[in-house]
């Protein structure tokens, strides 16, 4: 792979998609990103090359994959609660039609799709592989859903078309740029807020958004076409996660453990709320019938096969509380 061929990034104003824009910079790439005229640039660095478009949109996609031989597609609509999923389903499945197809088109070499480990199955008895998938009608909210149907368009192209496409699937992952932020990201600026003093039985997998970019460089050296690699770092409790912030903050722990029945009517109140004012509530139906399974991965595939390498999730920890008292907690 030579560094002066062209990467085109999707997604590159968002936590993950910066992360690997400014991974592929410092080794020396051309990076062309997508990015829709209103999204924020304070994840693209002035180096990159800006072509304004949408994914949903064919002849912007075409613009953009022109003389690109790499493609890292991260561009999606995350939030897992939406009144209305349609614009979800949109994007993340539309929309990555779209750009594998012109992928295909223009002759892209290589490809990293990034899907998530929203995609798989984890149960509370052990920790979850790649070959556990979770079928998209068992899937709780559109977001989940939608991943789940865009991996298997990936897959399917893959499979009959020979679209060189490699898929990962990232964790919980922390560090500096995340604008809007993130669930994970929310967890840090609402417990440097002092909004959490009590957790429910739960738990996730933290990794460095760092080491997750450094993860999707690796699968598109050494990811083998049509094969699925978790991008993981550490499982954990969610009790221990804040446990880690009030550590390193010196800010008060969590006091309590909540059980998930009286949350539920709080749950739906945030929800009606969140419709009159147009926000995103932090406590919603869809995020707790998540905590209701612990998110426990195991990466030793992406280890053993990309060698993939992470840092403790104490260091994810400690620069996502810096990014955020440094940028004033604030979100997209």
């Amino acid at each position: 792979m030579n560094p002066n061929d062209r990467a085109l990034v999707t997604g590159a104003s968002g936590f993950i998609g910066g992360a690997v824009v400014r991974l592929l910079l410092r080794k020396g790439y051309r990076v062309r990103v997508l990015v829709r005229p209103r999204s924020r640039r304070d994840n693209i660095p002035p180096e990159c090359e800006i072509i304004e478009g949408d994914i949903t949109d064919r002849d912007s996609v075409r613009r953009a994959m022109a003389d690109v031989r790499f493609l890292f597609h991260l561009a999606a609509n995350y939030r897992l609660w939406a009144p209305d999923p349609t614009p979800v389903m949109a994007v993340n499945v539309g929309g990555t039609e779209t750009v594998m197809r012109e992928a295909l088109r223009s002759g892209v070499e290589r490809i990293v799709h990034t899907s998530s480990v929203a995609t798989l199955a984890p149960d509370n008895d052990g920790v979850c592989t790649e070959v556990s998938r979770l079928p998209p009608e068992k899937a709780i909210g559109a977001y989940k859903r939608s991943k789940i149907l865009s991996e298997r368009i990936v897959e399917e192209l893959i499979e009959k078309e020979g679209l060189p496409a490699v898929i990962v699937c990232p964790s919980a992952p922390l560090g500096p740029g995340d604008l809007r932020p993130t669930p994970t990201g929310r967890i840090v600026s609402e417990a440097l807020r002092g909004g959490m003093p009590a957790y429910v039985e739960t738990g996730l997998n933290i990794v460095h958004v760092d080491d997750v970019a450094a993860g999707q460089f690796a699968a598109l050296e050494r990811g083998v076409i049509g094969e699925r690699y978790i991008l993981g770092g550490e499982n954990l409790t969610l009790r221990d996660l804040l446990t880690e912030i009030s550590r390193i903050t010196g800010r008060p722990g969590p006091r309590f453990r909540v059980p998930y029945a009286p949350l539920i009517p709080l749950a739906y109140a945030n929800e009606w709320a969140a419709r009159l004012t147009g926000s995103e509530p932090f406590l919603n139906r869809e995020s707790l019938r998540l905590s209701e399974t612990r998110m426990f991965f195991d990466d030793s595939k992406a280890r053993a096969e990309l060698g993939y390498e992470t840092r403790p999730a104490e260091a994810a920890i400690e620069d996502a509380v810096r990014w955020f008292r440094d940028s004033g907690g604030r979100k997209g």
